[in-house]
């Protein structure tokens, strides 16, 4: 007589954990996250503070509701960035949300779990595709270095189109004495501008403002 041998579960087997989905509206301050089942079920909402040990609760949390290895977060490079960094770091797939159409927005108003939901439905259904990028390494740093250095050839440009519009309102005498020079040589001499040796206040302004901006101009520069 042949034994059946059947496979059976022990009842002190550790229950498989489901899978989950993770969504993330993230702000300044606060992040709002939402977790969906495989099946879209919204499995709970919550808050929580955009720290590390914010990103911390927030994964704590989720992972109560099953197993996180997909997430959608909204503005992987601004103010989710620091939560997508933590994410990839546990291992934890990240994409990339849109964030929602500003229309539609103002269509059905502002909700930020609605949003978290619909970042967590967007890596479900496969419409989000973009890999959150790592945040590190040589690549990061040199955008970090760039977010200076544009800002100031914005303020240096603004600042040279300051200084030459007063030139234009300028003591006829100060603007015939500055026009013919190259710019280089317009901002040294401006910067070097004392006191005018008269009393009038407008030429004074004019010394002052002429030497602050080619100042400005001159360290922007550096």
């Amino acid at each position: 007589m042949t034994t059946r041998q059947c496979s059976t579960s022990s009842s002190t087997d550790p229950p498989v954990r489901r899978e989950v989905v993770l969504g993330v509206d993230t702000h300044g301050e606060v992040h709002v996250a939402a977790v969906l089942s495989p099946l879209g079920k919204i499995l709970g909402t919550e808050s929580f503070p955009a720290t590390a040990a914010g990103y911390r609760q927030l994964l704590g949390w989720a992972r109560k509701r099953g197993k996180v290895r997909r997430a959608g977060v909204e503005g992987t490079g601004t103010f989710g960035a620091g939560l997508s960094r933590y994410l990839l770091a546990q291992q934890i797939q990240v994409f990339e949300v849109n964030r929602p159409d500003r229309s539609a927005r103002r269509l059905l108003g502002k909700s930020d779990p609605l949003d978290a939901q619909a970042a967590a439905r967007a890596v479900l259904s496969g419409r989000a595709r973009a890999r959150a990028k790592s945040g590190d390494g040589p690549v990061h740093s040199a955008r970090i270095f760039k977010l200076a250095k544009d800002s100031a050839v914005k303020a240096r440009t603004q600042a040279i189109n300051q200084l030459k519009a007063v030139l234009v309102i300028a003591d006829p005498a100060l603007r015939e004495q500055l026009s013919s020079l190259g710019n280089r040589e317009l901002f040294r001499t401006c910067a070097g501008l004392g006191p005018d040796d008269g009393e009038d206040a407008v030429a004074q302004a004019t010394h002052l403002t002429l030497r602050m901006l080619a100042e400005r101009i001159e360290q922007l520069t550096g």
